[in-house]
């Protein structure tokens, strides 16, 4: 038996004690996690720094601070989710009482990426536990030092036969894939997210994929321009732009697009100097490989503003590219990266065709003071979460559910939301034995007479 089956088994033998399944056991194991990230907050500075150069501002607003948050809301509530939730029963129940209960899944296993590798291991993991399960991570290999923290807070925190880190590149996680986990949790590309749902199929394990796309930010006629120019570049540059609900392209009206490029160029200088890369709180992109792909978008394309690289520190300026189509090379894929291409539309209804090109996108973005233009591009295009006048910001309320559609991905979570991500809605009737109704038995003389009438009202 290898290490990872005997992992997987292990855990197995924890959960089916039914050590997780008291409200008491799962509260403590959050407060142990929040203890944990509190004893190494300055180890978790230092690892992000080290791997994705991030600030400290970038760290706790993005990664640390809403892990507190959600292990804050989730120990509040968590008595209250698991309660079983009484329904109501038909008339053909009578005498019968009807229940949701909430089951854990069981041994679950969650695949956290790189560009933001504390807040996406964990954030799930908070789920897991308060829906009573065990829980493997196996976390990126891109951002070696965030990761050996993590395996290291967790080993010194947790019995690995309830919760314990797995480390290895894309072979360890094929051999974690081929285990027979209850429960898949996978934060990625799509690609990945394809592979991972391909391999969980074999044996009909749920999952949750928490994917991407290429999420819109449209900007209409009608928008307060600095205001959309401020929020488009800090939801953009946050993280260097790795990030999966970052605003891939811009979708802005004919009659602003100038202004807008000002504005847009003033905000960047504001936040981050007139030269990023000399920022030492600008966010390094993760790797040469990804640092060499943004640049090869470069090749050929209408650079209107930045633009500038230096391999040295892995940092790319923030960069607005105008005339690019659905053709061009840097509008096949996801950029993940300081990279903005520019579009433009004259008729609010041309967007539609455009955000078609690449479907069910994470998030959309849409700037307009016109509430019948916002509620228009709510209800006609389809998309996972979306903010108007804003950006990224829906996800900082933990009562939304985040999750993708399609292509950008399945399941969402959350606050409750992860809750029941990690849970199975169990139905449940508690029928009486006081009397039984003799309507539903086929000798019953009145049977067919009281069903048409119960079914036919």
């Amino acid at each position: 038996m290898t290490e990872i089956q005997e992992l997987v088994s292990k855990q197995k033998t924890l959960f089916k004690a039914g050590k997780t399944m008291t409200h008491t056991f799962r509260n403590h194991q959050l407060q142990k996690l929040k203890d944990m990230l509190k004893r190494n907050e300055s180890n978790i500075y230092d690892a992000l720094k080290k791997d994705l150069n991030k600030s400290s501002y970038e760290v706790l607003m993005t990664e640390l601070g809403f892990l507190y948050n959600e292990i804050d809301e989730t120990m509040k509530h968590l008595r209250g989710w698991m309660t079983p939730e009484k329904v109501k029963s038909p008339t053909t129940h009578k005498g019968a009482k009807s229940y949701i209960y909430k089951q854990p899944y069981g041994v679950t296993l969650i695949i956290s990426p790189w560009n933001y590798p504390l807040h996406l291991a964990f954030a799930p993991l908070i789920g897991a536990i308060a829906g009573g399960n065990t829980a493997v991570i196996k976390p990126s290999e891109f951002t070696s030092h965030t990761s050996q923290l993590i395996e290291k807070m967790v080993k010194e925190t947790f019995e690995a036969k309830y919760i314990s880190v797995v480390q290895g590149e894309k072979e360890v996680s094929e051999a974690l894939l081929d285990e027979p986990f209850d429960y898949i949790f996978f934060t990625g590309s799509t690609q990945v997210g394809k592979k991972v749902m391909e391999k969980a199929s074999k044996q009909l394990i749920p999952v949750t994929l928490e994917l991407g796309g290429k999420s819109p930010c449209i900007v209409d006629s009608d928008a307060k321009i600095q205001l959309a120019a401020r929020r488009t570049a800090w939801g953009k540059l946050i993280n260097a732009g790795q990030t999966c609900v970052a605003p891939d392209y811009l979708l802005v009206h004919e009659s602003i697009k100038g202004q807008f490029i000002e504005a847009f160029k003033k905000e960047v200088k504001l936040m981050y100097t007139k030269n990023p890369i000399e920022n030492d709180d600008y966010t390094k992109i993760v790797n040469d490989q990804h640092f060499n792909r943004l640049l090869a978008y470069l090749d050929g394309e209408n650079v209107i503003y930045g633009g500038q690289s230096d391999s040295s520190k892995e940092k790319i300026n923030p960069t607005l590219i105008a005339n690019v189509d659905w053709d061009s090379a840097i509008m096949q894929e996801e950029i993940f990266g300081p990279l903005l291409p520019i579009m433009t539309f004259n008729k609010l209804d041309e967007v539609v065709d455009h955000v078609e090109h690449a479907r069910n996108p994470l998030a959309l973005y849409y700037f307009s003071e016109n509430i019948q233009k916002q509620e228009w591009v709510i209800k006609n295009l389809s998309f996972g979460g979306a903010c108007i006048n804003d950006t990224i910001m829906h996800l900082g309320n933990n009562n939304l559910p985040f999750g993708g559609i399609g292509t950008s991905g399945i399941g969402n979570y959350h606050g409750i939301h992860s809750f029941e991500a990690f849970t199975h809605r169990k139905s449940v009737v508690k029928q009486t034995t006081s009397f039984d109704l003799s309507f539903r038995y086929p000798h019953s003389k009145i049977a067919e007479k009281v069903l048409t009438k119960v079914f036919k009202k």
